[in-house]
């Protein structure tokens, strides 16, 4: 099993660069909330900082791995992430809008990928209801204490692609 951890602001409208560290202690990528211009970012704090929602995931040389952003039409709210070693796009949505805290599905056309999202435990993203990755995010007086762990039997390895979708929906959230 491989084990990040990073302590993200308290604050979600935070746009600091926060360094992820893996098991030695090493910093192997940054994740980053991101504003594409300053009237965007602008007018998100009239709305709470959470309609324009973007994170992305760099490696330690600032290389993009994968970014996530939500996409709200009609009404309707989803997520879309970019794989950038990759190349794969994901659509991640809600499923169970009537439920309190409904559960996500992650799809990249091929493979599903459930996110069983929970506000005061892990938060369990599973393939075929084998448990990949989990996620959690403890409150201190200043910041979150995240970690995220990934199972040797997860078909996806890198931390960027957890770490960008946890940020944009787990922590921020529609």
């Amino acid at each position: 099993m491989k084990i990040y951890t990073y302590q993200q602001p308290a604050s979600i409208e935070s746009t600091e660069k926060v360094a992820v560290l893996n098991e030695a202690g090493e910093v192997s990528s940054t994740v980053q909330r991101v504003y594409s211009n300053a009237l965007k970012k602008a007018f998100d704090r009239s709305m709470d900082y959470r309609y324009f929602v973007r994170f992305d995931v760099s490696d330690v040389a600032g290389q993009p791995l994968f970014t996530c952003k939500k996409v709200s039409r009609r009404g309707r709210v989803h997520f879309k992430g970019k794989d950038f070693i990759t190349g794969k796009d994901y659509m991640i949505a809600y499923d169970g809008w009537q439920i309190m805290i409904p559960d996500l599905i992650i799809t990249d056309g091929v493979q599903k990928i459930n996110l069983n999202k929970e506000m005061e435990d892990w938060s369990i993203f599973s393939l075929d209801d084998q448990p990949i990755a989990r996620w959690q995010a403890i409150f201190q007086e200043t910041h979150f204490e995240i970690t995220l762990q990934i199972e040797d039997s997860s078909p996806i390895q890198h931390e960027a692609f957890f770490i960008a979708i946890g940020q944009a929906v787990l922590f921020v959230g529609a």
